[in-house]
């Protein structure tokens, strides 16, 4: 509500795991979209072993639940939804608790260049040909949609939370155009950070380098520390593109 998103155009929720910080809010954003009256499923993914919790926070108040709520527990790492022009990947993490990673992944589409299209004489009604059918014939001549057209990389955005070093954390972040990532400890207690299933701010710097990534956001702080701008500075000795999350903040993802 604070952030100005219409929770109408809320069609999957993504949880990580089943800790009371990642999971307690379910309740009250389901509520809210009961009461939207939506004409479409709002699908539910979360790690399998925690589906009594899900089930538990389903009923957890009296709730006149008019939503089409589809669970879809992760077992295994891999695609979990593949669509057009949309595929949302999960990867198992190292946590305390089975956590699960999400990565979004905006695919390759090509679009039409108006230098070509002019160029060659494409104009009008052919245009809307050439997309449809893939060619057309100008002046006698037949014009391929490769000619005049070309790829964008698709955009990706990976979600990093709760978990200490792994292969799945390296998997979300590979080549990443936005890295959000938790940093929860300073290099000070790195230890600790390992023993609980978390990141420091440092490692999360070099995930972002060594994955090729765009651009990281750190987020999921401990309270024990007082000056966010610490977290920047740790992470920064390893990447350079640092944005320290705030409450509501806005990040545009990376593109070109």
């Amino acid at each position: 509500m604070l952030s100005e998103v219409r929770s109408t155009r809320i069609t999957r929720v993504c949880l990580t795991h089943l800790h009371g910080d990642h999971c307690l809010g379910l309740p009250g954003v389901l509520a809210r979209l009961s009461q939207q009256d939506l004409q479409h499923p709002v699908h539910l993914h979360f790690p399998a072993s925690g589906r009594p919790y899900v089930e538990r926070l389903l009923t957890s108040s009296i709730i006149d639940m008019h939503l089409d709520l589809v669970l879809e527990p992760v077992r295994e790492a891999g695609v979990v939804v593949d669509r057009e022009g949309f595929r949302l990947r999960a990867e198992l993490l190292e946590h305390s608790t089975d956590s699960v990673g999400w990565r979004i992944e905006e695919l390759p589409r090509r679009h039409l260049l108006p230098e070509r299209l002019e160029a060659l004489g494409v104009r009008g009604p052919a245009i809307g040909r050439l997309t449809e059918e893939g060619a057309v014939q100008v002046d006698g001549r037949t014009v391929r949609v490769e000619e005049v057209s070309a790829f964008d990389g698709g955009n990706s955005a990976a979600f990093v939370f709760d978990t200490r070093w792994c292969d799945g954390a390296l998997a979300l972040a590979d080549r990443a155009d936005l890295l959000v990532c938790e940093s929860t400890f300073l290099a000070s207690e790195e230890r600790l950070a390992h023993e609980s299933g978390h990141l420091t701010a440092g490692q999360a710097g070099r995930l972002a380098a060594v994955s090729g990534a765009r651009q990281l956001v750190l987020t999921h702080f401990s309270g024990r520390y007082q000056d966010p701008e610490a977290f920047r500075r740790e992470a920064e000795q390893h990447f350079d593109d640092v944005v320290v999350a705030a409450d509501l903040m806005r990040v545009a993802v990376p593109r070109g």
